[in-house]
């Protein structure tokens, strides 16, 4: 791999129109020159300047790469920690470049594609990583290489591929390296089809019930497991996004539920054939197995004996991350987006309160409290990319949601969540997926990654999402006074990301902090670390062509939130995503995934691997300093 930033400059982009940019205020970054009279106008020339000293980014931005491998800041260093396959458990065998590892060998080593990501630390020099292994590539999974199932063994291979993968590292020496410990008690696989229960307001309700389970209060597995979070208590939230993908049935006749179809479920053409094989993911042997996924699930990584939980209270939908929050008040709030096309972001605020010294007694914090989803308004003077907004609560009984409009209980507000945002008159938005909430002032922020049906009928632009065919995404961010259980809210657009290289003028240029120098697209990832430098990772298109073009590969890159400044930290491999910031207790590691390298079939990574395997990446500092500062 390699580390160091000159030997990459021969696979760098040039940037052909380099442009230096004055930021003034957080007010003026998302306004300044950019619109005038209702006409998208900005040129980057105007705007020439230097740009003053910043304290909080202590890294030089790098150029944007093509290269089949990490382009990382000068100083810095990356490694890989982890790579798909790799054995992870007691007895795991070693990965098969050839594909020929079989589902009970993939069951004890370390899962594919990895996502987000969380780390917990149990002294200096010990901790436990817990990691969404969100889907897999089955090009590669299979060593017959072809792209569907072709037997239940593939199917169960894939199930293991998929879930969680619980992993105990240790620091090397008295540096901030960290490596793999194994054996370790804490190591663990969480796959699609592991035991689990449900708890909350829709616990045992009937449409969670089963053959299976007549109770509807136990579940097998997790799987599409996109981002994830952290609770106070030391528990981590792995999010479950792309559930639908996965159930089917071949039953020619097969009608789907309108709210099967409110959740997009393509019952004659899944994206993964496991219904072929396995019948608990035929929605005509099994139709309630469908509702009991897309939730989001509790794992104590520190307790390998313990039963992962999925809390319905939290609602259901294809949840991206959930973004932990401890308002002033005490109460638990945690923020979520719905990652999908004109789908919504969520509020949960809880009924009691954090006890700090009783971790145990903050449990049922996620099973009583209320879901709350978001309305975005326009500024009342019409000021363009801010605005005001409310919470709006998914009662059962109130706003709406009432037998009269379908909903017989509360626990149906909960388990079609999507239908009761909509009833409530919820902003449709573009892609809602991370969020983060900044340690220093409470105000949250969300990648909104792109919409390509923007402005079509039933999804008309607005004031949050201002942009026909919006295929650069942006980053909004909103102010709650402080307190985070509020019901009303200010918000402004921190990016409205674009390509002043493909447009130098117009509504897909991008904020005035957008530049010739950082253009990207499609934000997904998002953190914050502990001095408040804002961490995003792209999700995006990375052809380098047309709209795209000087973009690159997908990258990390930081943000300074009072400035508004964004510099580029890091650019992955061909073909992949960047994803899963965490970071070690004293901020010296960073950690970040790669995932689906090669996709397209264009990649050797890690180290010309004859199979590209999604991998765990370690940042530090040659120095080694706090990474970003």
């Amino acid at each position: 791999m390699t580390n160091n930033i000159e030997q990459l400059n021969a696979d760098r982009l040039i940037d052909p129109t380099r442009r230096k940019l004055l930021l003034g205020s957080a007010g003026a970054v998302g306004l300044a020159g950019f619109l005038g009279g209702g006409i998208w106008s900005v040129s980057g020339e105007a705007l020439a300047a230097d740009l003053p000293a910043n304290k909080l980014l202590g890294f030089k931005g790098i150029a944007a790469s093509t290269a089949d491998d990490i382009a990382i800041a000068e100083g810095y260093q990356a490694e890989v920690l982890i790579s798909w396959g790799e054995p992870l458990v007691d007895g795991a065998a070693a990965f098969d470049p050839n594909g020929g590892n079989s589902a009970a060998e993939q069951e004890k080593q370390f899962g594919d594609n990895n996502d987000g990501m969380s780390f917990f630390p149990i002294d200096d020099n010990h901790g436990v990583m817990a990691i969404n292994n969100e889907y897999v590539n089955e090009q590669y999974l299979f060593a017959h290489g072809g792209d569907k199932a072709t037997s239940l063994e593939d199917v169960r291979k894939s199930q293991a591929a998929h879930g969680v993968s619980i992993v105990a590292v240790k620091r090397v020496g008295d540096t901030p390296r960290w490596e793999v410990e194994r054996p370790s008690r804490y190591n663990r696989r969480i796959t699609a089809n592991t035991p689990m229960q449900f708890s909350g307001p829709a616990a045992g309700h009937p449409l969670l019930q089963t053959a299976a389970d007549p109770s509807g209060r136990q579940v097998l597995g997790t799987f599409g497991n996109c981002a994830n979070g952290k609770t106070p208590w030391g528990t981590y939230l792995t999010c479950e996004e792309n559930f639908d993908t996965y159930f089917g049935t071949q039953q020619a006749d097969y009608q789907t539920t309108p709210e099967q179809q409110r959740y997009t479920l393509k019952a004659n053409e899944p994206e993964r054939n496991w219904p072929d094989f396995d019948p608990r993911f035929d929605v005509a042997k099994n139709p309630h197995e469908f509702n009991r996924h897309g939730w989001i699930v509790e794992i104590d990584p520190l307790n390998p004996t313990s039963t992962p939980i999925k809390h319905t209270a939290l609602g259901r939908f294809k949840h991206e991350n959930a973004a932990v929050t401890v308002a002033k008040n005490g109460r638990l709030v945690v923020y979520m987006g719905d990652d999908e096309r004109g789908e919504h972001i969520y509020k949960y605020v809880s009924k009691g309160k954090v006890d700090s010294a009783n971790p145990a007694n903050n449990r049922s914090l996620l099973d009583e409290g209320t879901l709350f989803v978001a309305q975005f308004d326009g500024d009342a003077n019409g000021t363009p990319l801010k605005g005001k907004g409310r919470w709006i609560a998914l009662e059962f009984g109130k706003n709406g949601l009432t037998p009269e409009n379908g909903f017989r209980d509360a626990a149906e507000v909960l388990i079609f969540a999507r239908k009761a945002a909509a009833q409530v008159g919820a902003t449709k938005m573009d892609r809602p997926e991370w969020i983060a909430v900044n340690p220093h002032d409470g105000r949250a922020y969300c990648t909104l990654t792109n919409n390509s049906k923007r402005g079509d009928e039933g999804m008309p632009l607005t004031p949050a999402n201002p942009r026909p065919k919006n295929i650069y995404g942006q980053i909004i961010r909103w102010d709650e006074g402080g307190d985070a259980t509020a019901e009303h809210f200010s918000w402004d657009m921190f990016a409205l990301c674009g390509n002043p290289i493909a447009h130098p003028e117009g509504m897909y240029r991008g904020t005035p902090n957008i530049t010739a120098e950082n253009t990207f697209n499609s934000p997904d990832g998002l953190g914050f670390d502990s001095a408040g430098r804002l961490w995003i990772l792209t999700d995006g298109k990375y052809s380098n062509k047309g709209d795209y073009q000087g973009q690159g590969n997908n990258q990390m890159l930081v943000g300074d939130p009072q400035s508004g400044e964004i510099r580029r930290f890091m650019v992955g491999p061909k073909s992949c995503e960047l994803t899963g910031v965490t970071f070690a207790q004293d901020y010296k590691t960073l950690f970040v995934n790669v995932q689906h390298p090669g996709e397209e079939g264009d990649s050797h990574f890690p180290h010309n691997s004859p199979r590209p395997r999604s991998s765990v990446i370690m940042i530090t500092r040659k120095d080694g300093g706090v990474i970003g500062a």
